[in-house]
Formats: C-alpha cells, structure tokens, sequence
C-alpha cells in the first residue's frame, strides 16, 4: 500500500514552520523551520531521518520561502509524491468558522475577511494556502483554525461590557486562541484517565512563547483566557496579557508615545522580557532567579501568580475538575513553574509530587501530583501539527 502523508504549513509573521506526518501513526516524518523571512538572517533547518541540515537564505521573500520548501525539500526521496492532503493552521476564523474547513474559494474569501482581526498572521496564512493551492492542486486543502474550538463559549463568557454595537458592528469579542492545542490535550487527557471526553471536566494551560488557559466542559471550550487579541489574559514572553485598559491613555498623555506604539510595547516588549529586562525565555528568566537576580525572581512569580488566579477563575464555569493539564514549552518542560503555581492552588487540594513533577511526569503517564492529592495535575505534551494533520485527513 502506498504511503500516506499529510504536509502541515504554519505560516506565522515572518516563519513558515512545516511538516510531513503519517497521520494515523502519528509519525513525523520531517519538520522544518524558516525564520527571519525578509531579513539578511533568514534561514531555513529541517530535520529528516534524524538528519539536520541548514540553509541560509538572506532577504528571502515571503513567497519565495514557500516556494523552496515546496519545491526543494519535499523533493527528497520523493517525498512530494506520498502527500494526500494539506494542513493550514488559520489563526482567525472569527464567527464564521466553528470546525475546521475544506478550502475553495469561497472558504478562502471568508479567512481574507478575517484579517482585520488577525492582519499580522491571517495574510501569512493566506500565502501559504495560495502557494500550496497552486503546487497541489488537485489534493484537498484544510483550514484548521486556531479560534473554531472557542467557538462553543456561552455569550456570557465572550461579550465585552462594553456597548453592546461593537460587536454587532465591529465584531469584538473575546475569541481565544491556541484551540488546536487546547482541544488535543484534552482528548489525550480524557484518553489517560480513561474518562469518557464527552462526560469530562479540564483545565488546560498552554505555556509557550505564547500563553493561554481554557475551560473545557464534556470535550467543548466554555472559556479562555485570550479575548479579541492574544494580548488578553495571562502574563506571556512579551506579552503583557491582562493590564488596566487606562494605562494606555495614561501612557499617551504622561510620554506621548501614541497607541500603536504603546500596544506595540504590550504585545513586544512587556512579560517577562519587559519585568526581567534580560529575556523573554522562561529559561533565561529561571537562570537567572537561581542565581539572585530580583528581577527575574520577580518575574517569575508575578507569571506563576497570575497563571494560578486565572486557573482558579475557570473553576467557576466547570463546577468541577477531573484534572488540571499543562502543556506547551514552558508547561511540559518547567517543574518550578508547575511546582509555584500549585502551590497557590494549594487551597483546591492539590499536592504535588517531586519526584514525578522533576521527571515531567514522564514516569506516570503524565500525572505530577501524589496519590493523596485531592485533584489530579499532569503533564501532557501537546502536538499542533499533528493534530492539524489528523482534522485535514478526516476530509478524505
């Protein structure tokens, strides 16, 4: 029988990420990254039967990139020939989109409306939806959005108190981001505890670069941290996530910088790069706290602190947790940020395990906290791109 792959493509700002997976299996067969698109460092590495290798590519257009990748890489071993769908992650889908989408033109339309909301990742995603609609034109193409799982919030949870026309004219409300993670964990979760998805009760906290937590009731979102933006919610590398909406004006009329360049700030500048002034990485920020540094010790725990309170907040809308899961490159790789968080959630019983929390749960099917603990916590490493395979080979 001939092989089946699936090329998963997403395209952020300024990097295309890609991959090749068996989706049944779930192996990857290559991944890659090129970074830096536009600029004299740009440069692609991919890594394939254990291999790595490295291109430079100075200056590179947008298009360009997409075009060695599709041309150039997946012509090894033939690669090209086994791919039988494609994957696009979609950053914004807005109301439109509540599932993932078999791309034509009118799907295509539908994400270009959807810029306004997303004009930094929605334009990068189109490009990559074009160029791979030109190269594999007779295979099917999926949109998989990263705003569809939150789709299911109540309005309750996802209207602003704000008038009311904004929305209705103008489209804002609270979204949510990170669903293709979000919605991964918690079936692999439900999976573990041998707990039926759709008689379940989650908490998951997606801690990157980028982070969010939701609330998933029975296998759907019924909240998240993220609003109209992922600017909204919890402290990030360089984002602020929640702040006083005044500050802003504050910030106008004190310095006269204007509010582009204040949320600028906020979405660049700000977490933990902005509190430590040495990184936006979690692990410089713990580095740096071992070794006495105040400003990172305070960092640290203003990130673990607010994580905590949110987490805590979406106990309100479940009624009750049969675990609390952390996943992304911070959730599944930091004990001492999973270690201080549930010490502030020590009021809902949870109590930790060392021993399992500084091996990432890796020796207990994921679970970190002991056998006498009230609630259950794990560690569950999350796979976007493997998901976004699987939601593409569903359309064949």
């Amino acid at each position: 029988m001939k092989k089946s792959y699936v090329l998963v493509l997403n395209c952020g700002s300024s990097s295309v990420k890609f991959a090749v997976i068996e989706p049944h299996s779930g192996d990857n067969i290559l991944s890659g990254l090129v970074e830096r698109i536009g600029s004299k460092k740009a440069s692609m590495s991919w890594k394939y039967k254990g291999n790595k290798d490295t291109k430079d590519l100075p200056e590179i257009d947008y298009r360009s990139a997409l075009q060695i990748v599709i041309n150039d890489v997946l012509k090894i071993d033939d690669l090209f020939s086994y791919i039988v769908a494609v994957g696009h992650r979609v950053v914004h889908g807005g109301e439109k989109f509540t599932s993932s989408a078999l791309i034509d033109g009118e799907i295509l339309d539908n994400i270009r409306n959807c810029c306004h909301l997303a004009p930094l990742h929605n334009p990068a995603n189109i490009l990559g939806i074009e160029e791979a609609r030109r190269s594999f034109s007779t295979l099917p193409q999926v949109a998989v959005f990263d705003t569809a799982f939150h789709q299911t919030m109540p309005a309750y949870a996802y209207i602003y108190p704000i008038p009311y026309e904004f929305y209705t004219e103008n489209q804002v409300r609270r979204y949510g981001f990170h669903g293709t993670s979000h919605k991964y964990i918690s079936k692999v979760a439900a999976q573990r505890l041998n707990i039926p998805l759709e008689k379940s009760a989650f908490i998951t906290a997606h801690l990157g670069n980028g982070c969010s937590a939701a609330a998933i009731l029975n296998g759907k979102s019924v909240d998240t941290s993220m609003g109209l933006t992922p600017l909204e919610g919890l402290m990030m590398g360089t984002r602020s996530g929640d702040i006083d909406p005044s500050i802003i004006s504050y910030l106008v009329d004190t310095i006269g910088f204007d509010v582009h360049r204040i949320t600028d700030i906020l979405n660049k500048k700000s977490g933990f790069l902005g509190v430590s002034g040495v990184s936006s990485d979690s692990r410089e920020i713990e580095n740096g706290m071992l070794s006495g540094n105040e400003r990172c010790k305070l960092a640290f725990e203003i990130f673990c602190y607010r994580l905590a309170k949110y987490i805590s907040s979406l106990m309100i809308p479940l009624g009750r947790l049969d675990a609390l899961l952390f996943t992304g490159g911070i959730g599944e790789n930091s004990a001492h940020t999973r270690e201080r968080t549930l010490k502030w959630l020590s009021v809902f019983g949870f109590e930790l395990s060392s021993e399992n929390n500084k091996n990432n749960g890796k020796n207990s099917n994921g679970v970190i906290t002991s056998l006498s603990s009230e609630r259950i916590a794990m560690v569950v490493p999350t796979n976007e791109e493997l998901a976004i395979a699987r939601e593409a080979i569903e359309f064949l």
